[in-house]
């Protein structure tokens, strides 16, 4: 795929012969028995056989439309049964879901199909209030499929046709690009980052060895089942891999979490910070049985440690940290580290072909215990951002080590401690603004003559948002100094999604800058106390 950075052939060879790499294909991670219920979404309970026939049903439908091996499919659908049918059924035909989050909006999406080159996009009629329908008619693709009455578009339930055999040469390869995820952002807007079939199978595969996942794992969906951490970590794909149940929850909201948990006596959930500090404190008015929860994932942001050691005590589960991002590299403690590991760390690399780094600011190892940047390369790692040149020249070494941004200590035992990251990047309850996306979104504002994004610390989402502005008022043009409530809906109406909007305001004459003239965001942040 033109775009689609390669590992070298010694490190493919490598790779494959000890066995980190397969042949197994993404659509083919079923493997539970037939009559034992796969998915839970809503009033749907679909057994392995009745799944695996939607989906081959439904990728004969994509066919007849024209998808197949190669082509980009743009996905933005909540965490429904149609979700994961759609995934499976493209993966299986050998075309690449490029996996939007539902809160993206036009900003986003038309970004994400030019990149892609999408031939289509899936989404729901309408989710949340919003009309995915009036974004569909602002974009140039071949295909709009629309879960729900889908007007003059196609729709979801007519994708159904009898499966046929794939002709040789037009399904997948374990090497083809399976999905294409999206960067955090931390210039302009995400990248797409290529997983390959066998990539992906490994690293889904190995999280729910390390995870301790099997048939009687019930695992409760309640992020976005888009967002790498649910899909594969070991997520939705992890338990279809051992033969689990997987339920999906519209949100992480105790209301509709606790019930499920309840109900479908699920052993297993994933969540960011925000989340599990939400359900520390709702478990003390809620009357909902949650006996049967046996791990609680937490990831995304760092978690406190005074927090995770609240986790056993509080929700009578055992609590595992897990650091990683949607390039590649995944760190878990372990299900039988010591009580400490678990409380102050954020785990240590998933496989033994992990190639860590932490470095200072020349790219010199520094020795355990000191604070550098973390650098990685392994089996399950990108090489490079899709269609993203300059970008990559940026965050890849000359041997292929990815730059992270992020900040850690390497204990003795591997495990990595997280002290924060060199990415202008914030991390708002494990969503990642970009804070030069949002600059230049504000800089469109008429009343703003400059801006400057930074985080602030928040004890429930870890950060907010606070965006500085030189008003064009002080420049003498005499604009009305804009509210936070008109920046928001001046962002809203660029398309922009709502969780990138500012929590906070503020005005100010001039930034402060460093030596070399470039705004000091530590200066700036101080102010905010």
């Amino acid at each position: 795929m033109e775009g689609f950075i390669a590992w070298p052939p010694e490190l493919e060879e490598r790779y494959t012969r000890e066995g980190y790499w397969s042949d197994r294909l993404l659509g083919g991670v079923l493997r539970g028995a037939p009559d034992r219920v796969a998915l839970v979404a809503g009033p749907e309970r679909l057994t392995y056989a009745e799944l695996d026939r939607r989906a081959d049903r439904t990728a004969a439908g994509f066919r007849r439309l024209g998808v197949g091996r190669g082509d980009r499919v743009v996905v933005q659908l909540p965490n429904t049964a149609s979700f994961v049918v759609v995934f499976l059924a493209l993966v299986r035909i050998g075309a690449a879901p490029v996996l939007a989050l539902p809160a993206h909006r036009e900003s986003e999406i038309g970004y994400l199909c030019e990149l892609s080159e999408a031939r289509a996009y899936v989404v729901p009629d309408v989710d949340g209030g919003f009309d995915f329908r009036a974004l569909a008619r602002t974009l140039r693709v071949e295909h709009v499929v629309v879960d729900g009455d889908a007007q003059e578009f196609a729709a979801l339930a007519d994708l159904d046709a009898d499966p046929a055999d794939v002709p040789a040469g037009d399904g997948p390869d374990p090497a083809d690009v399976g999905v294409f995820l999206l960067s955090g952002g931390t210039t302009g807007l995400p990248k797409l980052i290529p997983r390959t079939h066998r990539d992906y199978v490994y690293n889904l595969e190995a999280s729910a060895e390390v995870c301790g996942f099997g048939e009687d794992t019930v695992y409760l969906v309640v992020l976005p089942a888009a967002h790498n951490f649910a899909l594969a970590c070991p997520g939705i794909l992890g338990v279809f891999a051992t033969g689990g149940t997987v339920v999906l929850a519209p949100s992480g909201s105790p209301d509709e979490a606790f019930p499920l948990i309840e109900r479908e006596r699920a052993t297993v959930c994933a969540a960011v910070p925000p989340i599990a500090l939400l359900w520390l404190d709702a478990v003390s008015w809620s009357d909902e049985d949650l006996s049967s929860l046996e791990l609680l994932q937490v990831g995304g942001a760092k978690f406190a440690a005074e927090r995770a050691a609240q986790v056993p005590k509080v929700l009578g589960c055992s609590v595992q940290q897990v650091f990683g991002m949607a390039e590649g590299l995944l760190n878990y403690t372990r299900l039988d580290d010591p009580a400490d590991l678990v409380e102050r760390t954020q785990g240590r690399p998933l496989s033994p072909a992990d190639e860590v780094r932490v470095v200072d600011a020349d790219g010199a190892d520094v020795p355990d215990g000191e604070v550098g940047e973390l650098l990685t390369r392994g089996p399950y790692t990108l090489r490079g951002y899709y269609r993203a040149p300059e970008h990559n020249a940026r965050s890849f070494t000359p041997d292929g080590f990815y730059r992270t941004g992020d900040l850690v200590r390497r204990l003795p035992s591997g495990h990595l401690i997280v002290e924060g990251r060199e990415k202008d990047q914030i991390n708002r309850g494990g969503d990642k603004i970009s804070a030069e996306e949002l600059e230049n979104h504000l800089l469109a504002h008429p009343a703003v003559h400059d801006a400057a994004v930074v985080g602030m610390p928040d004890p429930v989402m870890g950060e907010r948002t606070c965006a500085f502005l030189i008003l064009r008022e002080a420049a003498g043009d005499g604009a009305a100094p804009p509210g936070l409530r008109e920046v928001k809906e001046f962002l809203r109406e660029r398309g922009v999604a709502a969780y990138k909007f500012p929590d906070r305001i503020e005005t100010t004459g001039a930034f402060p800058r460093t030596p070399v003239g470039k705004i000091n965001k530590k200066a700036l942040a101080a102010r905010l106390g």
